[in-house]
Parts: C-alpha cells; sequence; structure tokens
C-alpha cells in the first residue's frame, strides 16, 4: 500500500469511523496512527495476527464501501474546489466556516 491509499483510508475513517465496532477502530488506530505492526497488536490484546489483519482489512473495506455508497468526501472536496473558485474573499470565509 502506498502512502497515497494510505492517507485516502485515515480521511475515511475521519468520516466513518463511528460506523465502526469497538474493535475494527482500535485495530485500525493502532495500525493505522500508532503505527503498531501486527504482531504487536497481536501480542498485545492477545489474539493471533491472522485475527488483526482480518479486522484491518475488513475495516478498510468497510470504510472504501461507505464512501463508495455515501460520497461524503467526493462532496466535501468538490464543494471546496468550487468555493476556492469563488472571487469574494468575505463569502469564501462564510462558505469554509461551513467546515469547521
Amino acid at each position: 500500500m502506498n502512502q497515497q491509499q494510505r492517507n485516502y483510508l485515515i480521511i475515511l475513517y475521519d468520516y466513518y469511523g463511528e460506523l465502526l465496532n469497538e474493535d475494527n477502530r482500535k485495530y485500525f488506530e493502532d495500525y493505522y496512527f500508532d503505527n503498531l505492526s501486527l504482531a504487536e497488536i497481536a501480542q498485545n490484546d492477545n489474539i493471533s495476527r491472522n485475527a488483526v489483519h482480518k479486522h484491518i482489512k475488513s475495516t478498510e473495506s468497510k470504510l472504501l464501501f461507505y464512501e463508495e455508497k455515501l460520497c461524503l468526501y467526493k462532496k466535501e472536496k468538490s464543494l471546496k474546489e468550487l468555493i476556492d473558485k469563488v472571487k469574494d474573499e468575505n463569502l469564501k470565509k462564510e462558505l469554509y466556516q461551513v467546515f469547521e
């Protein structure tokens, strides 16, 4: 997995992480945010490395599925691109406040 794909999954997690169960959130965060290896996560949680791998792959699939169906990231990105084209700086600031 390259850095761009990794960053994309992290962005999707920001959008859809609350839709995941607690275990999937924990393993995803350990792997992507804390940079723990599968073996380290398995050892910390007393489960097999394969089980950790399955949780992470399942989470990645769910995040991609949610984005495919809901398109929240895609829509926000498109809206921001449109806002960038607005000439009126005051209006632009107002519009960007929606995302804060």
